[in-house]
């Protein structure tokens, strides 16, 4: 029996060690603060952790994700706060690529966490829509009506990210079937 318990405790822990750097920047995107990732990333392991004999032969991968994105969500209803500023934060930004990078963090700080879970499991783990469906436990058709919602609500707060604004781009051009997004 001792044996056993050493095998489910090294393959928890191999597990652990070869993931949880994937699902740390996971839970970083989905949360947006590195010391509330720690912690839901934590969680998510101990709660792995409890059920790791009956998950170890599925995709405990996949199951830490869902618990991650679940908590955060769960996190986010819990503690929802305004935090008010009497003056704006400073807007200096140099650098095109840093400049959108910290355009896009803020944009998805703006989303609700349902959105934004969709967007990171779609676009960031490149999960398909039915994976990402059953990370969150909704239907193939909510990820697609978040998805949707939460990528026009970036266009609308962040149109610095959207590269398809071309003004060589004619309705004759998108008309023959030949544009491409690069």
């Amino acid at each position: 029996m001792a044996a056993t318990r050493s095998d489910g405790r090294d393959g928890y822990l191999a597990f652990v060690e070869s993931h949880q750097h994937r699902l740390l920047r996971a839970a970083y995107l989905i949360c947006g603060n590195r010391h509330q990732a720690e912690d839901l990333l934590q969680d998510a392991l101990l709660k792995l952790a409890l059920r790791w004999s009956s998950v170890r032969d599925g995709d405990p991968s996949a199951y830490v994700r869902a618990i991650l994105y679940r908590d955060a969500v769960s996190w986010w209803r819990r503690r929802r706060r305004e935090w008010l500023s009497a003056t704006p934060p400073e807007q200096v930004a140099h650098d095109r690529d840093g400049a959108l990078r910290l355009t896009l963090h803020d944009a998805l700080g703006l989303l609700p966490p349902r959105q934004r879970a969709v967007l990171v499991l779609r676009y960031y783990e490149d999960l398909t829509e039915v994976a990402t469906a059953e990370a969150l436990g909704v239907t193939v058709g909510t990820v697609k009506s978040q998805c949707h919602a939460a990528l026009r609500r970036l266009r609308e707060v962040a149109p610095d990210l959207v590269r398809d604004a071309r003004p060589s781009q004619r309705p004759a051009d998108l008309a023959n079937g030949l544009e491409v997004n690069p």
